[in-house]
């Protein structure tokens, strides 16, 4: 593996979220409309423009890194090294006034992410992840990294954007893990994951999730002690199913799977 300098690394995404955040807060709650892309999702120009900030800021830096991401596709393919983003993650709750979107920024060695930032730009709070080292969090309203203990599902926080997002064949196994946990509560894209790395939530299980929605919450879940698989219990790769789960207390992980991949 080739030594990084991360902290270079970080400070380069720190940056392309700070370009991002100045494109996108003039927009928030300003009555945008939005475009619908092939698979019926929303999209916004606030979308488009951050995402094209960012790969400047990206691509300036690090010429020789590969860039992903959601609004224009990939870019030197065969790098060993390639960025993923997701400008607006939670478009729904952007274009609607809600404030749990976030911008999402990975950082992938050889498809394995190695540095995950989730910054949510109207509140200011920033969670940034690499590996080997602890998650880190700022914002305004206190709260530090680090996922609680949690040892049942009993005693759980359960999370998810939205019931929807299961088809048919994923309904019986999200209802048992609903039917299991203390409580359910809906609504949070990648909020809810970056609560989870404060220890406020539990358990977040997704589904239909592409490479730019879950390959930041990786590091960052990760360095604040839980664990993020699909719902076989497996790691996640670029060519996983969509069905993520994210736990955490490992303690977790073996009786959810047990639920969602039974």
């Amino acid at each position: 593996m080739t030594r990084l300098d991360i902290d270079a690394l970080i400070r380069a995404a720190e940056a392309a979220a700070d370009v991002a955040g100045a494109v996108i807060r003039p927009f928030f709650r300003a009555g945008l409309s939005a475009d619908l892309k092939s698979d019926a999702s929303p999209v916004t120009i606030a979308d488009r423009t951050a995402e094209q900030a960012m790969r400047a800021v990206l691509g300036e830096r690090f010429p020789e890194h590969g860039i992903l991401g959601e609004e224009f596709g990939l870019q030197n393919a065969q790098a060993g090294l390639r960025w993923v983003l997701d400008p607006i993650d939670g478009t729904r709750a952007f274009i609607t006034g809600r404030p749990v979107f976030g911008t999402l920024i990975a950082l992938l060695q050889d498809d394995r992410p190695i540095l995950g930032v989730i910054d949510q730009p109207v509140t200011g709070e920033r969670w940034i992840g690499a590996a080997g080292r602890p998650t880190s969090f700022r914002g305004p309203f206190g709260g530090r990294a680090g996922c609680r203990p949690c040892a049942t599902l009993a005693e759980a926080e359960l999370s998810l954007t939205t019931p929807e997002m299961f088809g048919p064949e994923d309904q019986p196994h999200w209802e048992r893990l609903h039917q299991a946990v203390r409580r359910t509560s809906f609504g949070g894209d990648c909020y809810g994951h970056g609560l989870l790395a404060l220890g406020q939530i539990d358990i977040v299980a997704e589904a239909t999730m592409k490479i730019w929605d879950w390959a930041a919450l990786v590091p960052v879940i990760e360095g604040a002690g839980g664990r993020v698989t699909d719902w076989k219990g497996r790691r996640l790769a670029p060519d996983s199913d969509g069905h993520t789960l994210a736990v955490g207390d490992p303690a977790l992980l073996e009786q959810a799977v047990s639920l969602l991949a039974g």
